[in-house]
């Protein structure tokens, strides 16, 4: 045999069995096979001699991933991504949050201060006006001197106390003040700029945030609750000086609502606000219930009520009867009035007889029958003096406000006698709208109330 077929054959048989060992590894995975492709079509994957000559095409497919092992993979990657985001997504938002706290307590600190500056600037404004102002220490250095606590409200608690030139002083300390001190300082400016000799005179104030301190000058002789309300009322004070301090209450009053350059309504006229001097003369203590009023009309603006039960004014309780004004005050004076003179509170709780407890319609009623007042047993002078205070003081409680004297008129009817003077009509609330003569056009009533009609 020549040579050269010799290594032909030779070269076959290796390449034969290179052929069988890659085939053989390539029968291993024929069930991943997904077709094979000769040049005369489909053939068997085990044919190895034909797709040797034959050539093929093989396309592969990887075996499927278990259903369990796909899932465990994706939650893995749902979890580091979550992660991921976490972690750059909270610190953001404590960034942002303290920021904005920051941003908030400086905006807060900005507009405290603002504030804060305005009612320095207002208080300037007043100059030599103004009434002293003290620090909160020094208000306590006053009152820490003489350990007297005086009386306490829903306001505030009043001590006694001394000023460094030796005055005796009474302080009160306010409690939950409210607002941002503007007003305060309004209403103790205009208190402040008052002076009359039947208004209690301020000597100072104190206004450190939220502390707050009003100092006036001192009574000796205490409220007039104490006087009125004791078993011989009428033996301490008689029945002159009971008079004349219903007039200087009067007179006080007309002061705040006509004489000052801002109208001031008190809201609180009653006997617990009475203070009396070392010669019992009258003065209006306790603002703390106060409106200023700006307008010439004297009306206010009001929302909620205000004051002590058994002096509030209807139309501070409800709108229906009328606007808030100076008038609210003449309400309470005359309350006051009917106390005076009848030496007892003007709804007695325990009264037997059902029409004595409100006060008002017991006097109506003595009135009516002609036999005087059985607390004003005494001379004929003494008489007429509790008669003319009954009077005006009934003038005063009219339901409606167009139906009360202004507190000028009530010094008119003062000074008039008592056989000038007409008796009011008697007051029924369920009846003020239903009864013809109750109008809210009544104003000849208005200007004349308490005058005796000209026949």
């Amino acid at each position: 045999m020549p040579q050269q077929h010799v290594c032909s054959c030779r070269r076959w048989a290796a390449f034969r069995r290179v052929r069988r060992l890659r085939f053989a590894r390539l029968h291993r995975y024929q069930g991943a096979c997904a077709a094979v492709l000769g040049v005369s079509g489909k053939v068997n994957a085990s044919n190895y001699d034909q797709l040797v000559w034959d050539g093929f095409l093989a396309t592969w497919q990887l075996p499927p991933t278990p259903s369990g092992a796909n899932g465990k993979g994706r939650k893995t990657i749902l979890i580091v991504s979550i992660s991921v985001a976490a972690s750059l997504f909270l610190p953001c938002i404590y960034v942002l949050v303290w920021h904005r706290q920051k941003l908030r307590f400086f905006l807060c600190k900005k507009t405290s201060s603002s504030i804060q500056e305005n009612i320095e600037a207002l208080i300037s404004s007043y100059g030599s006006l103004a009434p002293k102002r003290y620090k909160y220490s020094e208000v306590t250095k006053i009152t820490s001197c003489i350990n007297n606590k005086l009386g306490e409200g829903g306001y505030g608690v009043v001590f006694k106390g001394m000023l460094d030139d030796s005055r005796l002083v009474a302080v009160k300390f306010l409690h939950d003040s409210k607002g941002d001190g503007e007003e305060f300082v309004n209403e103790v400016m205009s208190i402040g700029r008052t002076s009359h000799i039947n208004i209690v005179s301020l000597f100072g104030f104190c206004l450190e945030g939220s502390k707050r301190a009003l100092i006036y000058e001192y009574m000796p002789n205490g409220s007039l609750d104490k006087y009125i309300y004791s078993d011989n009322p009428k033996e301490v004070l008689g029945w002159d000086r009971l008079y004349t301090i219903a007039i200087g209450i009067a007179r006080g009053l007309e002061y705040l609502h006509h004489s000052c350059n801002t109208r001031i309504v008190h809201f609180d006229i009653k006997p617990q606000n009475i203070l009396l001097d070392q010669n019992f003369q009258p003065k209006i203590a306790d603002f703390g219930l106060a409106k200023l009023c700006h307008t010439k009309e004297s009306k206010l603006s009001m929302t909620g009520a205000r004051g002590t039960p058994g002096f509030i004014a209807p139309e501070v309780h409800s709108r229906t009867f009328g606007v808030v004004s100076t008038k609210s005050d003449v309400y309470s004076y005359g309350m006051m009035l009917l106390e005076m003179v009848g030496g007892r509170k003007n709804v007695k709780s325990f009264a037997q007889v059902s029409s004595e407890k409100y006060f008002p319609h017991w006097i109506y009623d003595h009135f009516g029958q002609n036999d005087g007042l059985l607390a004003c047993e005494g001379t004929p002078e003494k008489e007429e003096i509790a008669k003319k205070m009954a009077l005006v003081g009934m003038w005063c409680i009219q339901i409606l406000p167009l139906h009360r004297p202004t507190i000028t008129k009530v010094l008119e009817m003062f000074d008039r006698g008592l056989d000038e003077l007409d008796m009011p009509p008697r007051q029924n609330f369920s009846q003020t709208f239903e009864d013809p003569t109750y109008n809210f056009n009544a104003e000849n009533m208005s200007t004349s109330s308490g005058t005796k009609t000209q026949r």
